[in-house]
């Protein structure tokens, strides 16, 4: 599995279709900021912003999540949908930092990776109150299930690729394995890959940089251990 803290490496051609994707969705609703938010704890960033008149958001802006008082911060930690009409009318939203930037009303889904985790989220936001349609929130929700798909995509690809690092590693260090070759315990003789017995000067020569493992060579098997070399 790919650690909580290893972003995923989102592909720029994916980017450009999420950008092109929330600047339709933001002309279709008609409001100013559609966004894809990306958690990066304890950051939660934005990754894309519509390119829509009156948008206060830009892609790299980022605030500590936890206990911000953000809206995102409730639609992930609740992992469901959140609606805020009018924040200006409600005394739970009234104070929070958006108001700032004048975006009083907000509809957001959280985003999951494959294995549940939260991503991020993917918001619509106003400035002025607005209960946003059933439509557009289906339209929300279609962009967002196409959103999570290429996040899987991308998320085994990753996951894949670290498999075959570790593959590879594994082959280099066999190959490496390989290179131990068998030393006689008595006579110092080397085995070569023919199984062909050498004094071990002339094999330093072709080989200086080979690692030894422990054996016995034939003659001295039969030398030492006349036993076991007549079985």
């Amino acid at each position: 599995m790919i650690p909580a803290k290893v972003l995923l490496k989102i592909p720029q051609s994916t980017l450009q279709m999420w950008q092109e994707s929330v600047d339709i969705l933001a002309a279709i609703i008609g409001i100013p900021a559609c966004l894809i938010m990306r958690l990066n704890d304890p950051f939660i960033e934005v990754l894309i912003s519509s390119k829509s008149e009156g948008n206060p958001y830009h892609p790299g802006d980022k605030e500590h999540w936890q206990k911000s008082g953000l809206y995102c911060e409730t639609a992930i930690k609740t992992d469901t949908k959140l609606l805020v009409p009018d924040a200006l009318a409600d005394d739970h939203w009234k104070n929070n930092p958006d108001i700032k930037l004048k975006m009083i009303s907000y509809l957001g889904f959280p985003i999951h990776l494959p294995d549940g985790e939260a991503f991020g989220t993917i918001c619509v936001l106003d400035n002025k109150a607005n209960r946003y349609s059933e439509n557009f929130e289906k339209l929300i929700l279609i962009l967002r299930s196409l959103i999570e798909s290429e996040i899987a995509t991308v998320y085994m690809n990753q996951i894949l690729g670290d498999e075959n690092k570790r593959l590879t590693d594994y082959l280099q260090e066999l190959q490496l394995l390989r290179g131990v070759v068998p030393i006689c315990s008595y006579c110092k003789s080397i085995c070569d890959e023919k199984h062909q017995w050498h004094p071990i000067e002339h094999y330093l020569i072709k080989s200086p940089t080979t690692d030894f493992s422990h054996g016995i060579c034939p003659a001295c098997m039969k030398k030492h251990h006349p036993k076991r070399a007549a079985n």
